[in-house]
């Protein structure tokens, strides 16, 4: 019977040249697993950042099936990184990190997407985190992180808005010069006769928003990752159900579950200084995020599966748009 005190004499003597082999970053001791399964058999595992078919290691990087007799196990655990805050400064930056409009406070890295046309990397969240509710310019920078963690002009700069989806509100200021000039005539007659009522004049939305969504071009493609914390990469898209168990990563309350609640649903979103948008379609869960979530990705529980897009919310429930109106709407696709 295998003891564990021989297998560490054997992980003594032969770490360091274990750890020269490419893709190995670790050396542990543990049980071997079969099949995906545990067995009671103790035996050395060499931990790697991923499984590679023998095709594509030199002969020296590969990992022997025994060493002094103790058998080997390779575990894929991924890149191995020093914890930090999602509100922290990452670089390169995942999803689920703080990011923002430089004229903003702060809110989510959703996931880096590709643009369709292009096959450039590009980093998606809601208009209100990257185009500052409407009121960006293309071309404006982004920080990581948000301005409110720290950011700043220009060091913190991790890319720039490239395109966004301009959010209708229910009432706002009109750009129409006859509607403010016939405010302008009736105030002064109104003034003149003593009135302390005045007109303002306002512009009505048309139609219903179906997504919060921007994307902003990063200055340099290795300057984001792919992965987002805490969840991975993501593998493509999945349909909003009632009932799924949902998952999100995101700079205020990090990785949350839920379950979806409700769908199709129209919902009054206020936007503060007095401004409302009315949205369709969208997706509603549990509670399962706070303010700086939005822009979250909303993932499917077992499968990494995009299924919506966190924008809004209250301490009773969180609201997110379809993925798959995201994607329609600005054009891109998941790498």
């Amino acid at each position: 019977m295998i003891k564990l005190d021989d297998i560490k004499l054997v992980k003594v003597k032969h770490t360091a040249e274990l750890l020269k082999k490419a893709n190995v970053i670790g050396v542990a001791i543990g049980y071997k697993e079969k099949g995906g399964q545990r067995t009671e058999t103790p035996n050395l595992v060499v931990m790697v950042r991923k499984k590679l078919p023998l095709s594509e290691l030199r002969q020296q990087d590969v990992v022997p099936s025994e060493v002094d007799t103790i058998g080997t196990d390779v575990k894929a655990v991924g890149e191995i990184r020093a914890l930090q805050n999602p509100t922290d400064r990452w670089r390169p930056a995942p999803g689920g990190v703080s990011i923002g409009h430089y004229a903003i406070t702060a809110g989510t890295l959703g996931v880096v997407v590709k643009d369709t046309s292009t096959g450039e990397k590009l980093i998606l969240s809601n208009n209100h985190v990257l185009a500052n509710s409407n009121d960006a310019e293309i071309g404006d920078a982004i920080l990581q992180p948000g301005p409110y963690d720290g950011g700043k002009l220009p060091d913190d700069v991790i890319a720039h808005l490239l395109r966004f989806v301009p959010i209708n509100y229910t009432v706002e200021l009109p750009d129409c010069p006859i509607s403010t000039s016939v405010a302008s005539i009736a105030n002064f007659f109104a003034r003149a006769l003593g009135s302390k009522h005045r007109l303002v004049a306002t512009r009505q939305q048309l139609e219903a928003n179906l997504v919060d969504a921007a994307l902003a071009r990063p200055v340099e493609p290795d300057i984001v990752s792919d992965d987002i914390l805490s969840i991975g990469q993501i593998a493509g898209t999945k349909e909003a159900e009632l009932g799924l168990a949902v998952r999100k990563s995101g700079r205020t309350t990090g990785y949350t579950t839920g379950t979806i609640e409700l769908l199709d649903a129209t919902v009054n979103v206020s936007y503060g200084a007095g401004r409302t948008a009315v949205f369709e379609g969208q997706i509603v869960t549990s509670a399962m995020s706070q303010g700086g979530d939005s822009g979250s990705l909303l993932v499917d529980a077992t499968e990494n599966l995009a299924v919506g897009l966190l924008f809004a919310g209250s301490d009773q429930t969180t609201i997110h748009s379809p993925i798959r109106a995201v994607i329609s709407a600005l054009n891109i696709s998941f790498a």
